[in-house]
């Protein structure tokens, strides 16, 4: 009797291990969800980033992207607010180098807000990183605006010389576009954290390897952000 009864618990734990694993994706699905997500990031920011760029009027100055050490692309961020508020998405981040532009690294973005508030909207955010402090706080575990790193809004129109000293000093300029309008935006009390489930999925490295140059080849599926960006 105990003889059947311990081959019936071993049968029932393996009908139900292999339940287990036929419904369990296998590791070239979770591969190929990953490199979706990568492609789908990249093509969105850099849509986003050249509709801003070849607007007639409201363009990030060029001046401004020439100085830039990084650029950060958030787009579609959803705010959402019921007397709380509060924004997430998720966006890539491209560092300067010698030779171009880096391979983007995937990053989450997220904020909250107190006040009489209700609603939701999508919103596109672009952040330029103007300096090493900036670039260095970037590499950290965690980015929150308006601590230790200076955050202004940014300045738009062809020419940047209309930025004020507070804008030209600060770490990182901030920008939103929102139902159509796209203007400097205070961005302070939002964190960003690098996405590293998807940049080691993808890249097989984090997000502080991969902008301190651990991609040598950009891959053919997120190029296109990288591209954008040196045509500006």
């Amino acid at each position: 009797m105990n003889y059947l009864f311990q081959r019936r618990v071993v049968y029932t734990l393996g009908l139900m291990l292999a339940l287990c694993l036929a419904a369990a994706p296998t590791f070239a699905q979770k591969t190929a969800h990953r490199a979706k997500d990568a492609t789908r990031h990249s093509a969105a920011a850099a849509e986003v980033f050249n509709e801003i760029m070849t607007s007639s009027d409201n363009a990030i100055p060029r001046e401004l992207v020439d100085k830039a050490q990084a650029i950060a692309v958030f787009p579609g961020v959803v705010k959402a607010a019921f007397i709380v508020g509060g924004r997430e998405g998720k966006g890539v981040i491209s560092r300067r180098t010698d030779g171009g532009w880096s391979a983007p690294a995937f990053f989450n973005l997220a904020g909250g807000s107190v006040g009489v508030q209700i609603g939701a909207n999508k919103t596109d955010y672009v952040l330029l990183i103007m300096n090493e402090k900036g670039l260095n706080k970037l590499l950290g575990d965690k980015l929150e605006l308006g601590g230790e790193v200076g955050v202004a809004a940014g300045p738009v129109g062809r020419e940047a010389s209309a930025a004020t000293d507070a804008q030209l000093s600060a770490e990182i300029l901030t920008y939103s576009r929102s139902k159509g309008a796209f203007i400097g935006a205070a961005l302070k009390g939002t964190a960003i954290t690098p996405d590293n489930d998807l940049n080691e999925a993808f890249y097989g490295i984090n997000a502080r390897e991969v902008l301190n140059g651990g991609v040598n080849n950009t891959p053919v599926a997120v190029v296109i952000y990288p591209k954008t960006l040196s045509r500006y």
